[in-house]
């Protein structure tokens, strides 16, 4: 099984900067993409980044330029570097992982439980 745990989180002020970490283990080769999704309390969970297999990123418009998605395979390990943060980017940080298992595109989701991510005025 996959396990993927999230750490980083915390209290900044608006303008600082955070990178959170998205920790897999268990099987973890073979993942076709790696998110980090967000949810705010009381909205909707929101895509912010994808990492693929081949290294490729992309990004919420909204969030381009100020927050980066990366990997470390060695580390089994996804980070999403935050900076000039501000006080709507409050949210519980979700890790999510995808494994395609079939070539019809079928697949399995993994999801971590999130980091809280709070930034003050």
């Amino acid at each position: 099984q996959v396990q993927l745990v999230e750490s980083g989180g915390g209290l900044v002020q608006a303008g600082g900067s955070l990178r959170l970490s998205c920790a897999a283990s268990g099987r973890v080769r073979g993942f076709d993409r790696t998110d980090w999704y967000r949810q705010a309390p009381g909205k909707q969970r929101e895509w912010v980044a994808t990492i693929k297999s081949g290294g490729g990123t992309t990004y919420a418009d909204s969030l381009q330029g100020r927050f980066a998605i990366s990997r470390d395979n060695a580390k089994n390990t996804v980070y999403l570097q935050m900076n000039s943060l501000k006080p709507e980017d409050t949210a519980r940080y979700i890790c999510h992982a995808f494994r395609t298992i079939n070539v019809e595109g079928a697949g399995v989701d993994y999801w971590g439980e999130g980091t809280l991510v709070t930034v003050s005025s």
